[in-house]
């Protein structure tokens, strides 16, 4: 299997699922977790862009820093971070925290994640646009509003704690833009050719 390296400088739609389709998100407090470790183990290395939570699987849209060197944890040095490397270190940290509590053994996530290289501006918008109606797509909501555990009420709070939400509504041309842009984004049979999930 030929996997695709997260280059650095570029857009990335990263998504991955439970294995055999179990939830990876077994709880609220789950979701939280996740992205508090997505936090620590990831900042570094990723601008996010937008994110979708959605019990079984996720998506994020993310944009790969360059040269990323931080001092070694010891104090002696630095070292130049691999996002790749990054990201397993938060999938294996995230998933022996669940694998504690529910007294469970064994892989969390499907291997390898999946990856997409973003590779011109009308792909990006559609990423963010399907991260946002994620929830609503698969029926986990009527109104992807609703559905907590995405970037979309994030981005309209200009939140920058650990998204790029200023470049994105600034990407959409300011809060006003980006909202219009969401409302009524898929009609129902349009709905299903967006499933990547």
């Amino acid at each position: 299997m030929d996997i695709q390296t997260l280059e650095e400088g570029q857009f990335f739609h990263i998504y991955n699922r439970g294995v055999n389709g179990e939830d990876i998100f077994k709880e609220n407090r789950n979701y939280y977790y996740f992205l508090q470790q997505y936090f620590a183990y990831c900042s570094d290395v990723f601008e996010t862009y937008c994110y979708a939570l959605l019990k079984n699987h996720f998506h994020l849209l993310v944009h790969v820093k360059e040269n990323v060197v931080v001092a070694k944890l010891n104090g002696q040095g630095t070292v130049q971070l691999n996002a790749s490397k990054q990201l397993s270190h938060f999938f294996n940290s995230y998933a022996q925290s669940v694998n504690r509590i529910n007294k469970r053994t064994g892989s969390l996530f499907e291997s390898p994640f999946k990856r997409k290289l973003i590779d011109d501006a009308r792909y990006l918008t559609t990423v963010i646009y399907y991260c946002h109606y994620n929830a609503q797509l698969h029926g986990f909501v009527n109104d992807f509003k609703e559905w907590e555990f995405s970037s979309y009420h994030s981005i309209l709070k200009k939140d920058d704690t650990f998204l790029a939400a200023t470049k994105v509504l600034d990407w959409f041309g300011g809060v006003a833009a980006f909202e219009a842009a969401h409302k009524d984004r898929y009609g129902k049979e349009g709905m299903e050719k967006f499933l990547i999930e």
